[in-house]
């Protein structure tokens, strides 16, 4: 075939085949596939063996490890050509006669799965560094585990589960050690987790493993500018490709099309403007992923590009581009918290300490990445799977935009391969209603990493202004915070993050004069969203970094100050809420009292005086140092 015939099939969404005959958990079998493939989608699309999942498709994560001919692979860099007449082993079929091996029976029994996106290629991890090295210490199960990622467990577990799997295999512990034991009370006992033995095994369906006969692929043409008018689409040629069966755009929206967790500012897909790179314009179902992205290259979009603003304190001043007619000055939320006079309270003050803090924009990186499927029942019900965090409001928000009765609309959540709050967000799961309603035909959407990055919600980045008033015995009189928030092109969870992060931020100290700002701010940027901790993370970040910074102009211990301001029995809250009982003080001492702190002041290099005890003890972590700990011998 001449590189014109095979730049033509390309562009067609079509691609050579080649035949492949390869040995796949003990089946030899033979199959006609595209030439492009990669082992993981040989695996998956072509046999449906779906236990191992593909995280990142850069080989970074080793969701998709496999063996072949008997040595542990990341199925997602292998070609499929390389696996011609080769053994292929993968987690669905690792023990078939006793259901799950002893390493699956371990990380059952230790708890080690959470989401359990992970987990499959951990067993295939374990399972190949126990075949190779049948009695390893702590760290060399660390060595061996090192090229798989989990963002759930901390991985404690995932060790503990390999450590206890080694003993059964080496005789150590008895096989009965891999049993639960059902006669532990429920309440303040460990109990086994009722989908962990899915999870070991890669049996349990995650939203990009569920097929449906007659199935369609969902591709999303996304802008790449950051802000623009759409002057006009054009998807006739896309439409026309053959394998093609629905192009939809924000004019296929029979309803209302604005949505949002609390406030309606977004569309299904860019109506009249995008507003970030990213933002999704158009999307494509056909027979095939790789028809609908040829397809996807047909949509023709004029844009008139417009002046963007990606500074938030930027996007505040007046003559600023503004994204939304109703937000002035492109402020989403103003929360303001005012208690006692700040300006007596730092008059008070013996020393006033200001500084500006700084917290990113972060990726969640949850290893499951987005993805979706929708189908229209017999009785006209709308049906969409996905890993939804949110599907009361998402179900909700779908019947207002396809004009649909609340009872014509289902939303069920499929297992999560992890979240941290960055599946709150309702940014696909209309795309695929719309193409289902059009097609009339299932459809599902699998994201790329590279299309989790560019369009998913991030952690709101802060900038924190902070002033603190404090006596010279440690006392705060007075703190103010203003903190400026990149909320992005939509509002998702900026309002809430605003509130909690203005709440929190003061930190649960009694001071009598407070003053917080938290503004969340329009920009051009991807849109932030919901993240572990919600606001408070960032705020709370620079109260504790404000208060070490305190203690060190004050030669101060800096657990004494946070002792000599924590509230107490009857304290009244920055917003004025009285507490009866308040713990915080009780925490902090049983905190000191496990760690061994050392008290004194925090800056002690430099000042001739002694180093600290407290670091290196029994039960106390080990200070953070790149790689595993192998002895000498073991690193050569």
């Amino acid at each position: 075939m001449s590189n014109l015939q095979k730049n033509s099939l390309k562009e067609s969404g079509q691609h050579p085949l080649i035949e492949i005959t390869a040995t796949v958990n003990g089946k030899t079998l033979t199959r006609i596939v595209p030439n492009h493939y990669r082992l993981i989608d040989f695996v998956r699309e072509e046999l449906h063996l779906t236990g191992n999942k593909e995280g990142c498709g850069a080989g970074e994560c080793g969701t998709c490890s496999m063996f072949v001919d008997g040595v542990l692979i990341k199925s997602c860099l292998m070609p499929v050509q390389k696996v011609m007449n080769a053994t292929v082993e993968t987690v669905d079929d690792l023990d078939r006669d006793a259901g799950r091996t002893a390493i699956q029976q371990a990380f059952h029994k230790c708890g080690s799965s959470q989401c359990g996106y992970c987990i499959p290629g951990m067993v295939m991890a374990a399972t190949s560094l126990l075949r190779k090295m049948p009695n390893p210490d702590r760290e060399q199960i660390k060595e061996g585990l090192g090229g798989n990622i989990c963002r759930c467990t901390g991985y404690q577990k995932i060790i503990d589960a390999v450590e206890l799997a080694r003993d059964v295999f080496n005789k150590k512990l008895p096989i009965s050690a891999l049993e639960e034991d059902v006669s532990e009370p429920v309440m303040g006992a460990r109990t086994p987790r009722l989908d962990a033995p899915g999870k070991v095994t890669g049996a349990i369906k995650y939203a990009a493993d569920m097929e449906l006969p007659n199935m369609l692929h969902m591709y999303v043409l996304r802008s790449p500018h950051p802000y623009a008018r759409i002057v006009s689409i054009d998807t006739t040629a896309a439409a026309a490709l053959p394998g093609v069966e629905a192009v939809i755009t924000a004019n296929d929206v029979p309803g209302i099309d604005n949505f949002g967790v609390f406030i309606d500012d977004q569309p299904i897909m860019a109506r009249e403007y995008v507003r970030y790179t990213g933002e999704a314009v158009a999307a494509v179902a056909a027979e095939t992923q790789d028809i609908a992205m040829a397809a996807s290259k047909l949509i023709a979009v004029e844009y008139e590009v417009l002046e963007g603003v990606f500074d938030p304190e930027l996007a505040m001043k007046e003559g600023a581009p503004q994204l939304h007619d109703f937000a002035k000055n492109n402020i989403t939320k103003h929360t303001k918290i005012r208690k006692g006079d700040v300006e007596e309270g730092f008059r008070q003050a013996d020393l006033i300490v200001e500084e500006v803090y700084h917290t990113a924009k972060i990726e969640h990186a949850y290893l499951e990445p987005e993805a979706g499927l929708a189908y229209v029942e017999s009785d006209g019900c709308v049906t969409i799977h996905s890993p939804s965090q949110n599907i009361t409001h998402h179900r909700h928000a779908l019947a207002k935009i396809l004009g649909r009765p609340i009872n014509k609309v289902r939303m069920i959540m499929s297992t999560v391969g992890g979240g941290f709050g960055g599946k709150e967000d309702m940014i696909y799961q209309g795309m695929l209603a719309l193409a289902a309603i059009k097609s009339r035909r299932p459809v599902r959407y699998v994201f790329t990493r590279e299309e989790s990055f560019i369009a998913s919600a991030k952690r709101h980045p802060f900038s924190i202004q902070y002033k603190m008033g404090l006596k010279k015995n440690g006392k705060i009189t007075a703190t103010k915070m203003v903190m400026i928030s990149d909320g992005g092109a939509y509002a998702m969870s900026t309002p809430g993050v605003m509130n909690k992060s203005a709440i929190l931020g003061p930190g649960p100290y009694q001071i009598d004069h407070v003053w917080v700002d938290a503004i969340g701010v329009y920009t051009n940027n991807t849109p932030s969203g919901a993240m572990r901790a919600f606001g408070a993370f960032q705020s709370e970040f620079a109260t504790e970094a404000h208060l070490d910074l305190c203690a060190e102009k004050l030669k101060m211990d800096p657990v004494q100050l946070r002792m000599i301001n924590l509230m107490r029995d009857g304290a009244s809250t920055h917003t004025r809420q009285i507490i009866d009982r308040v713990l915080a003080s009780d925490c902090l001492n049983a905190v000191v009292d496990l760690a061994g702190w050392d008290h004194g002041v925090p800056n002690r290099h430099g000042q001739d005086q002694p180093n600290r005890t407290d670091l290196g003890k029994n039960g106390v972590r080990q200070s953070c140092t790149l790689g595993t700990h192998l002895t000498k011998q073991e690193a050569v």
